[in-house]
Parts: structure tokens; C-alpha cells; sequence
């Protein structure tokens, strides 16, 4: 990454606005999974070590430029005091002179939790006197939000614009990494993708037919993919005016040095239910009144020593219907794979990540991406907004 981060400029003493990613899940009030606060603090760290006033800002849900009690960030900040193990200081508001209240207030070492940028619609739309809003509680822009980085928002993008703006170091990390996997991997290099539709894959499938060795699709993505190989797939979940833009895919692998494969059979069942018969077919016997749900254990094995005999493996999207218990084990299977495979491997997408977990593999992963989507954008080749405001080296 040839971007400055906050180790390329002196913080000590300035208030330092770091965009950060702490769009948690919530239960009611309550934090089930605080893995994106944890990812953040590193860089909160090194900020108040080196004696920045840290003021963060985040969005949390999709309130839409409206104000929602459920979606404030005060549970958020309560966790991150926690986590610190200091008093964060809070604000109900991301601009005005309460939030510049707090900000100004902040002491070298202190840190704040301002509100949820996106109760304003200024942000999705990138306003530029949002921007500059934002931008007036601090000296220095941080975006430490790889999963909001692909977004051209005015927290993420269009602040970069006003202030001095670096990379923190979970974005470094982020896109060392993913970069590493795509310019210089260790082969053979496999990349697993999931998930409902191709129509957000597409451009991560073009991408990776030139880099990785082994493309192992799954999920809805396949079913589109067995529609354009002539297969009749029943009443399955696809998407038929992306069938063919997937007959090009296959026409564009077969041209390449990468494989790309597809399941050989699959587990249907009448309707996608925890309490209805299921039962394994190949690819050509799947019944007209059937849905495919899941890979079958022809496939599973496939995928499975594919994944083990590789060096390099990216994993995003879940091979069938994670959600529900029958149509689990291809993704359980792959999870478990993915886990004990001494290469590098790098997992990404909330299922997948949900798959590792539940195997009890997180610490064997390499790197666990903090964003779905960003990450994806990454995996096509795209430079992503939040990234390209940021100052050169």
C-alpha cells in the first residue's frame, strides 16, 4: 500500500478524527459480537501512546438521515470504555457545538465517541459541508473503516479532501494482506466464493480467473452457473438475466490457467425449511418441483481437497443455506477445511466468518476481513474511495 498511514505524521497533541467501523450487530442494547471494536483498537492505541486526542467517528445500521433511539452508539462506547479500559467520552451529535464541545475537551490520551455519522443524509450523499463539518473537530484524518471503505461517503471520502488524511492500521493490514493474496500468492492459490447472487460477484469471479489456480463456486452464484451449463436446477434460487453473463465466465475460464469448479451434486428439497425431506442429486437429476440447497458430499470432497492441497486460500460467501441446519454441512465442511489449511488463508463475508467461528477455527484463520463488502470491491480490482482520498507516500 503506498499510502501514509499514523505512523508517517506526528499526532501528539492534535485532535486526530478517526473514521472507524463499529456497525456491531445488537441485541436490543446489547453488543453480540464486538470483533469490529476489538479490530479498531490497535490504532486507538497507538494514537493515545502517542499522545493524540482521539476522537472517532462510525456509523452504526441503516437509519437512513434519520435519528433512531436503537441505532445511537452508546452502547458502542460503553463496550469500547471497557475495552480501553478508560472513560470514552460520548456526544449526541457528529457536528454542531456539542460534538465540538467534546472534542475541543479532550485532554492528550482521551478518547471520544461521537454520534452515528448516518443519522444525517448528508453522509451517504458525500455533502461537502458535511465534510466540512466533520472536519472542523480535528487536525488530522484518520480512516481506520476498511469496511466502510468502498463507500464515497463524507466520513470516509470526502473528508479526506479537507484535512490531512492517512490509513490507520487495520486499513494498512487490510489491504496488505488481500494485495499480497492477489499480486504475490503462494501457490497453488484456491478462492472459494459464495453466497446468493453472481450479480455481486461477477466482477471478483472475472478478476480472479486471471490470479487464482482453482475458483470453487457455491451457493445461489452456482446456481446461475449450472442454468448457463444447460442444467435444468427446479425452482432453485438464481438469477436468469445474469445466466448469460455466467455462460462468458465459463467461456473466459476454459480460455484461462485458473479451474474453475462447479458442484457435481447437490442437496434439494421441496422448500427451503429445517423440517421438510432432503436429498442428494446430480447436477442433471435435480426434480423440476426441487430447490438447491446445499453442495453434496461428491462436491464437499472436491472442494474439500482442493482446499487442502493449496498454499493460498480466499473464502467469501457461504456454499449453501448456512441458516438452516440440513443445508449446512457444505459450508461446515469448507469451514473446517479452510481451517486446517497451513497456508495463508483469508475469510471474509459475515457466514463465512460465522462458519469459522462455529468450528472453533478463528485462531487458525490468517485473516479474518472486517468487511464484507470492501473487501469484495478489493478482490476486483477496484481501488476503493475511502482508500484512494488518503495522502501518498
Amino acid at each position: 500500500m503506498n499510502k501514509q498511514t499514523i505512523r508517517d505524521v506526528a499526532v501528539a497533541g492534535k485532535r486526530v478524527l478517526v473514521r472507524v467501523d463499529f456497525n456491531v450487530p445488537l441485541d436490543g442494547t446489547g453488543i453480540t459480537d464486538d470483533t469490529r471494536i476489538r479490530a479498531a483498537l490497535p490504532t486507538i492505541n497507538a494514537l493515545r501512546d502517542a499522545g493524540a486526542r482521539v476522537v472517532l467517528l462510525s456509523h452504526l445500521g441503516r437509519p437512513k438521515g434519520t435519528v433512531v433511539a436503537a441505532l445511537r452508539l452508546a452502547p458502542v462506547a460503553e463496550r469500547l470504555s471497557e475495552l480501553l479500559g478508560t472513560s470514552v467520552a460520548t456526544s449526541t451529535a457528529c457536528i454542531g457545538p456539542e460534538a465540538e464541545a467534546v472534542a475541543a475537551g479532550l485532554r492528550p490520551g482521551e478518547v471520544a465517541l461521537l454520534e452515528n455519522v448516518r443519522f444525517h443524509a448528508a453522509e451517504e450523499r458525500n455533502d461537502p459541508a458535511f465534510a466540512r463539518a466533520l472536519a472542523e473537530l480535528g487536525d488530522l484524518y484518520v480512516n481506520d473503516a476498511f469496511g466502510a471503505a468502498h463507500r464515497a461517503h463524507a466520513s470516509t471520502e470526502g473528508i479526506a479532501h479537507v484535512l490531512p488524511a492517512v490509513a490507520g492500521l487495520l486499513l494498512e493490514r487490510e489491504l496488505a494482506v488481500l494485495g499480497s493474496a492477489l499480486e504475490q500468492p503462494e501457490r497453488p492459490f484456491a478462492a472459494i466464493i459464495g453466497g446468493v447472487k453472481v450479480s455481486d460477484k461477477i466482477e471478483v469471479i472475472d478478476h480472479l480467473l486471471t490470479r487464482a489456480d482453482e475458483l470453487l463456486i457455491g451457493g445461489g452464484v452456482a446456481n446461475t452457473f449450472l442454468r448457463a451449463q444447460g442444467y435444468e436446477i427446479g425452482r432453485s434460487r438464481h438469477e436468469p438475466d445474469k445466466v448469460a453473463l455466467a455462460a462468458e465466465l465459463l467461456e473466459r475460464a476454459g480460455q484461462s490457467d485458473c479451474e474453475l469448479l462447479l458442484p457435481t451434486d447437490v442437496v434439494v428439497a421441496p422448500e427451503a425449511a429445517d423440517d421438510v425431506p432432503h436429498q442428494v442429486f446430480a447436477v442433471d437429476q435435480t426434480p423440476a418441483n426441487g430447490m438447491i440447497l446445499d453442495i453434496g458430499p461428491q462436491t464437499v470432497q472436491h472442494y474439500v481437497q482442493a482446499v487442502e492441497s493449496a498454499h493460498t486460500v480466499i473464502w467469501n460467501g457461504p456454499l449453501g443455506l448456512f441458516e438452516i441446519e440440513p443445508f449446512s454441512a457444505g459450508t461446515r465442511a469448507l469451514a473446517a477445511a479452510v481451517g486446517h489449511c497451513p497456508g495463508t488463508t483469508i475469510v471474509g463475508g459475515g457466514d463465512s466468518i460465522a462458519a469459522i467461528e462455529q468450528a472453533g477455527l478463528s485462531d487458525r484463520i490468517t485473516h479474518v476481513s472486517t468487511g464484507g463488502g470492501a473487501s469484495l470491491e478489493f478482490l476486483s480490482g477496484r481501488m476503493l474511495p475511502g482508500v484512494a482520498a488518503l495522502a501518498e507516500r
